[in-house]
């Protein structure tokens, strides 16, 4: 007898590719920074962006500039990691949180260089503040909805 998944499926159904799954992860992602992001313009009064269309092209590019930091930071934390224990571990976390919160001012001026006047943030310190919460909420709403969705097996 065949199981009740397997009925329902078609007979075309196939398991997606490591291609197919790396590229649903990121789409994903970006949608999800789509929503937050045009959340944050709706509601915070510190962060504008002139049109939609404008607002997708610059969730991609947050996307895309917080996955090479998060390499960046991996690397990084490699290289004190091999080194050894005592100071280079001490150096192994100031670097990554040297990598990660450095990277919010190359995000930044990034956005700035590619929108102009189209996408600000705006508030403390020229609104690096801002462009944090923005970005540390993105990254908290991506694992919570990764955690959803492994939970659904």
């Amino acid at each position: 007898m065949t199981e009740t998944s397997d009925v329902l499926m078609p007979a075309s159904a196939e398991a997606p590719s490591d291609k197919q799954r790396l590229f649903m992860r990121y789409f994903t992602a970006i949608l999800i920074d789509l929503v937050i992001l045009n959340l944050f313009v709706e509601y915070s009064g510190k962060v504008f962006v002139d049109s939609f269309t404008t607002s997708m092209l610059a969730a991609i590019v947050l996307q895309v500039l917080l996955k090479l930091t998060i390499v960046a930071e991996h690397k990084v934390a490699q290289f004190w990691k091999a080194r050894g224990t005592g100071f280079n571990t001490f150096m192994r976390y100031f670097c990554a949180w040297l990598v990660l919160f450095g990277s919010k001012f190359v995000i930044l001026e990034a956005i700035a260089q590619l929108f102009g006047d189209n996408v600000r943030f705006e508030g403390r310190f020229h609104g690096i503040i801002t462009l944090i919460v923005v970005v540390v909420v993105m990254l908290v709403v991506e694992e919570l909805i990764v955690r959803f969705y492994r939970r659904l097996k």
